[in-house]
């Protein structure tokens, strides 16, 4: 399954959605990736059958960034990037599932935005994380949003004022990812922890990841009150379902839950 692009593949695994950017050596992003990741990411928000996303690259790059040597330079950053902002995922409102990155390379730039855009991110030990749009003149407004937020802000102002290079250890340390492992490993340890997405309660997935988004910049008295008024979709939803019956249900006998999403 192609999501609209040779460059970027879609497979289907079960419940998991296993997305690819296809586009070695550097897997560099132009308005037409970032729209075919775009339909990509709306199919799996909006298939109830599909309840993690892994997002990986072809080769020993995970992402360079906007691929300004072929595109026009105000084409690529200004141009129409399709659903979900550039990248595809970034700005997708209203998904509330978890995404997995699985990086075999660099993050450069908009590779590293997409990258922070995930829910969680495992790196091999040849990753690594970089800003470089300022030299371009540029900024990576994401990165800018989202980075000061993930490490200590020292940090982070560190790497968008001067561009440099984290290697994978450091940012293991600095909490950005979690987990570093051999290339070798990491295929093997991403698709356990899929799976074990996979089978999980997706209404409360969907509720702990829409609370946490909504907390960002709010009072945790005001996104608590929303929660115990079941003034959140995800919240409401969980809490009237039968899945919460089968969850206290389950434990109660001593079993596996068996969870339906309804």
């Amino acid at each position: 399954m192609r999501a609209g692009h040779e460059a970027v593949g879609c497979h289907r695994d079960g419940a998991i959605l296993r997305i690819e950017i296809c586009n070695p050596p550097s897997n560099a992003l132009d308005n037409n990736i970032s729209r075919a990741l775009g339909e990509a990411f709306r199919t799996f928000r909006d298939d109830p059958a599909l309840r993690v996303a892994v997002l990986s690259a072809k080769g020993n790059a995970f992402s360079s960034g906007a691929e300004h040597g072929i595109y026009p330079y105000r084409e690529t950053c200004f141009g129409e990037h399709g659903v979900g902002g550039f990248g595809g995922l970034q700005e997708l409102r209203a998904l509330n599932k978890p995404v997995v990155a699985c990086l075999q390379g660099p993050a450069v730039d908009a590779g590293m935005e997409l990258a922070l855009a995930c829910d969680l991110i495992y790196a091999s030990d040849t990753a690594s994380f970089a800003l470089s749009a300022l030299d371009k003149g540029d900024i990576c407004a994401g990165a800018a949003i989202r980075l000061p937020r993930r490490v200590p802000y020292h940090i982070a102002m560190e790497m968008l004022y001067t561009g440099r290079t984290m290697e994978a250890r450091e940012a293991q340390r600095w909490g950005l990812v979690n987990d570093v492992l051999p290339s070798a490993e990491l295929v093997a340890k991403v698709d356990a922890l899929a799976r074990t997405l996979a089978a999980g309660p997706p209404l409360v997935f969907a509720a702990i990841k829409e609370v946490a988004r909504v907390s960002d910049g709010e009072a945790f008295q005001t996104t608590m009150n929303r929660v115990t008024r079941r003034q959140l979709p995800t919240v409401d939803a969980l809490y009237g379902s039968q899945d919460m019956i089968e969850g206290f249900k389950a434990f109660a006998e001593k079993r596996a839950p068996v969870w339906q999403g309804r």
